[in-house]
């Protein structure tokens, strides 16, 4: 496989940031600095910024509940408290898809790279479900127009059509396919809205259910097999 492949397969990090690291030459394969692109075989050695890659793990998924205070980061001196602090697991996992801080909710953690890749890909249209409650009552109007799309000004662009479905006064359900930064967010406050509360329910297939902030669970079985269906991630499972 692609050496990137081989790094992400590894727990590493994505594809994405693989290439830039191989690029930025702190990939050494058999101790010489790494190309682009290149194959490897699995059997040479091989670094990435100094420490010696162990050969691909079986591929593990955790469905995780972030709280609200949690920065999704492994590492920030400017973040109160970030993944590193506060999740474990007895090997490395890397988010898929972040959570901003104030959020709470589902987060798929996992050693998958490609998994990753394909999860992270905006062209997918991958379906990612939230509960949000606002401060005052919403209207109809304002749930047909996030429904629809809103225009954000910030960002310059409009969101894609999204559901909507309200379940009180203040709360609705509403599903994306897009993971724009702070994008719920964004969208209510282009209506005049301040988000109270939100919380992230579904990614995919695979749902938060009555878990509770800090609980994590594995996704397994026909739970993960469909999850790499629907993700489009290879069915060799990182390899």
């Amino acid at each position: 496989m692609r050496l990137n492949q081989y790094i992400a397969a590894c727990g590493i990090c994505s594809r994405r940031e693989a290439d830039r690291l191989i690029q930025a030459g702190k990939v050494l394969v058999d101790g010489m600095p790494a190309v682009p692109g290149m194959p490897v075989e699995g059997s040479e050695e091989i670094s990435v910024e100094g420490k010696k890659l162990r050969a691909p793990k079986a591929p593990v998924v955790i469905a995780w509940y972030k709280p609200v205070g949690v920065t999704c980061t492994a590492h920030d001196p400017h973040a109160e408290k970030t993944i590193g602090d506060v999740f474990r697991y007895p090997i490395r996992l890397t988010y898929a898809g972040r959570l901003d801080r104030d959020s709470e909710g589902l987060l798929l953690m996992t050693n998958d790279g490609k998994l990753i890749d394909a999860m992270m890909r905006g062209a997918n249209g991958h379906e990612k479900e939230y509960i949000v409650r606002v401060r005052s009552r919403i209207p109809d109007a304002d749930l047909h127009h996030l429904e629809k799309g809103v225009y954000l000004r910030d960002l310059g662009q409009k969101t894609r059509p999204c559901r909507v479905e309200r379940l009180g006064d203040r709360t609705f359900r509403i599903v994306l396919t897009q993971g724009l930064n702070r994008q719920i967010r964004r969208m209510c406050k282009e209506l005049g809205h301040e988000i109270r509360f939100l919380k992230r329910v579904r990614v995919l297939n695979v749902c938060l259910g009555s878990m509770k902030p800090g609980e994590q669970r594995r996704v397994t079985g026909e739970e993960l097999d469909r999850l790499y269906r629907i993700a489009g991630g290879n069915e060799d499972r990182g390899q």
